[in-house]
């Protein structure tokens, strides 16, 4: 459960610009024109009204997935079943830039009605700006009920102010043909020293043997601290715990001592399309999520001749049972708090979460609803590449794994500032040691700050 906490210094410049924007009126393509349906008629005005009362309700749903990965076909099926509301999807990138493009947009008044949330951070912060409707309000539809046990992660202060739509799946992606060369199997359930270890056997002249984007960099220290805690018992920062360090050191080997992944800094400026590298042949290993399936699916722009195989993200924890693993649910869609047409958004949100997010599947996005055709789901997923992944190793991932699940909720103060210190470190800038002091200094003085 999350406490509600403030909102960064930008409200307040955007709500400045919001002021500034309030003074404007809202035009017809938002949605918000005057004499939506519902509105009364009166006098002289009853033949305008009436005409205005016949037009559909307009909404406007932004979400970070590309139109043509699964959102427009939604979109489209949604339209010509209910020509009395019709949606329109705006694309926003899912990185710091597109999030304040999105806020801005609401603050502002600019006809959000529904959007796309990817982390429990951003969501604190919108509903601290006011944002996102409680959906308490609602109740025709249980989120426990539907979406089971794993919603729960997605409560703040016991309350949903969105649905959370997917299962959301972090995985290692291997080229099984590479493995099959190496003699290495299929994994269920390994280490991050083994990782390693495959790393070094698959790695191939000067290539890499394994490679990620940034943003999972942390996912095994937010696993061992999602675990036993980010503090410790006196209150105190638990980001000096042995776990997190062996993080440090792990990566740090495989980058500078093993050469079998790329060094941050060349990560970094180089802005290497990791997806592509992996799907061209020339990495053997991906840490990614289940997006990948949007690119890995597509064989015009991403053509490969090899089968995808999957294994669960490995572990520092020395036992399974110590474990918790990036995942359980995701595409959390909230409804903004100041949409003037509230009532036909949750319409939308409940056919979409009940199985209108099929097509979603191809990119990746398998239905979180118990109510939701699973099967028809994954066949839409797979489309006609089914026979190009490993169906095992797939189905094992994405329904299987027993593993419990955590969902990222650190406040973003802290993710930057540990994000900074142990960038240092990766650049060889400061030691492992000096890095964790530095990041528990840090930390100490945010808890002291935010008591």
């Amino acid at each position: 459960m999350r406490k509600k906490g403030l909102f960064t210094g930008m409200a307040s410049l955007v709500l400045a610009m919001g002021v500034m924007a309030g003074c404007s009126s809202e035009n017809g393509s938002n949605g918000n024109n005057g004499g939506s349906a519902g509105s009364p008629n009166t006098g002289s005005e009853t033949k305008t009204n009436t005409a205005a009362a016949a037009d559909p309700v307009k909404l406007t749903m932004w979400g970070g997935v590309p139109p043509e990965a699964g959102p427009q076909a939604v979109v489209d099926a949604w339209n010509a079943e209910h020509p009395d509301i019709q949606i329109e999807y705006v694309r926003y990138v899912n990185d710091d830039e597109g999030n304040l493009k999105l806020d801005t947009a609401m603050m502002t008044g600019q006809g959000v009605d529904l959007y796309v949330n990817y982390t429990l951070t951003q969501t604190q912060k919108r509903i601290d700006a006011g944002l996102a409707a409680d959906l308490s309000q609602y109740s025709d539809y249980n989120i426990d009920e539907k979406m089971g046990a794993d919603a729960s992660g997605w409560k703040i202060d016991g309350k949903f102010y969105g649905v959370p739509t997917t299962k959301s799946a972090f995985f290692v992606a291997l080229n099984k043909e590479a493995l099959d060369a190496a003699g290495l199997p299929i994994p269920k359930d390994w280490t991050w020293d083994e990782l390693r270890d495959y790393a070094k056997k698959l790695k191939d002249g000067d290539g890499y043997g394994f490679i990620q984007h940034t943003e999972p960099y942390v996912d095994p220290i937010d696993s061992v601290l999602s675990k036993n805690g980010y503090t410790k018992a006196d209150g105190s920062s638990n980001l000096d715990h042995l776990q997190v360090k062996q993080w440090l050191e792990t990566l740090n080997g495989m980058m500078q001592d093993d050469k079998t992944t790329p060094p941050l800094g060349e990560q970094l400026t180089s802005k290497m399309p990791v997806e592509q590298e992996f799907l061209s042949g020339k990495a053997p290993m991906l840490n990614i999520g289940a997006w990948l399936l949007r690119s890995s699916n597509n064989f015009t722009d991403f053509p490969r001749d090899f089968t995808i195989a999957f294994a669960p993200v490995p572990r520092l924890a020395a036992n399974q049972a110590d474990y918790m693993t990036r995942g359980g649910l995701g595409d959390y869609i909230s409804i903004n708090a100041k949409s003037k047409h509230q009532s036909e958004a949750w319409e939308f949100l409940k056919w979409y979460a009940d199985g209108g997010m099929a097509p979603m599947a191809v990119g990746g996005r398998l239905p979180a609803s118990k109510d939701a055709d699973q099967q028809a789901a994954l066949d839409s997923m797979l489309g006609g590449k089914a026979d190009t992944y490993d169906k095992d190793s797939l189905m094992y991932v994405m329904f299987e794994n027993p593993t419990p699940s955590f969902v990222r909720n650190l406040p973003q103060e802290v993710m930057d500032m540990r994000q900074q210190e142990y960038e240092k470190y990766f650049l060889g800038e400061q030691s492992a040691d000096d890095t964790l002091a530095a990041m528990v200094k840090r930390h100490n003085e945010y808890l002291q700050q935010n008591k």
